[in-house]
């Protein structure tokens, strides 16, 4: 590629990562682990929220687990907490890459395992919580909320009470939940616009627009995505890519997907951002008003 070619796609790159970071909410999963980790009341609260139930206190796990996952083109970005008797991970997901599923199931196994020492009784697992926060439907069904434990196939009234809990909050469909304080929430997350409803949302807000003044914090966001962009590219240049480049086109039809239902972006703004032709961002705005 000439040089020129190079420092022009460097500067383009630049420009939409910098764009990005500014117009950047809580539905951003990087956002959305700095405000949770580094303010454990507010992670406190909102757990409080989600799942409807009295935490008397959790305790954040001290170091960053910030994951890059080359493979699935992403970042891993979850948040453990705990209380006395309970155990939560909690992650923001902007765009459905099919395996969130799978995901869960692997947190699950990352909460036991931290919460049983060697030669504890099996008895004394915690109470294990597992949510995702998701701005697609990512099962499809129009609900607000999907919740799984472990029943008997043969007599669905026999739970299995191994205390493990998976819960998908779907912010796109925010209007279909009964509870106002989470209705509330997911309508934050959704909307590029919203500053808040309540006292918790306001507070979001704020920290949110706080998180976006830490140059530190900017300066690793840029980073990691300067660097999930650069092992693309040369697993693409090594030849290793051809599944690689299958999935890289389906995350950047969800990634533009996701910035046409938020509104923060022109089309022009988000072709150049996941390289996707300008047409099929128009085609994909298309489909997404006939849906709506």
């Amino acid at each position: 590629m000439p040089q020129e070619n190079q420092t022009s796609l460097k500067d383009e790159t630049e420009l939409f990562l910098a764009e990005k970071w500014k117009n950047a909410t809580i539905a951003n999963n990087f956002i959305f682990y700095k405000v949770m980790h580094n303010n454990p009341d507010v992670c406190k609260e909102l757990l409080e929220i989600l799942l409807q139930i009295k935490i008397d206190h959790i305790v954040m796990q001290t170091e960053e687990t910030i994951e890059v996952d080359y493979d699935k083109k992403g970042v891993r970005l979850d948040v453990y907490a705990e209380g006395v008797t309970k155990a939560y991970n909690l992650e923001m997901q902007a765009t459905d890459k099919g395996e969130l599923p799978e995901r869960a199931r692997y947190y699950q196994g990352i909460l036991d395992v931290q919460a049983l020492d060697h030669g504890d009784d099996y008895k004394d697992l915690k109470d294990s919580y597992v949510i995702f926060i998701c701005v697609p439907d990512i099962f499809g069904k129009g609900l607000a909320k999907y919740t799984f434990e472990n029943l008997c196939l043969e007599n669905p009234e026999i739970q299995l009470n191994d205390r493990a809990y998976k819960y998908f909050f779907i912010a796109k469909n925010y209007d279909k939940i009964l509870d106002e304080k989470q209705k509330a929430f997911l309508k934050l997350v959704m909307s590029s616009k919203e500053k808040g409803t309540n006292s918790f949302t306001e507070k979001v807000s704020r920290l949110v627009e706080e998180a976006k003044q830490n140059s530190q914090w900017r300066k690793q966001f840029m980073e990691w995505e300067r660097e999930m962009a650069y092992k693309f590219r040369e697993g693409k240049q090594e030849g290793k890519a051809e599944g690689l480049l299958e999935g890289a086109q389906q995350n950047a039809i969800e990634n533009a997907k996701n910035f046409l239902a938020m509104k923060v972006l022109t089309p022009e703004q988000i072709s150049q951002g996941t390289k996707l032709p300008l047409e099929k961002v128009l085609e994909l705005q298309k489909e997404m008003l006939v849906h709506a």
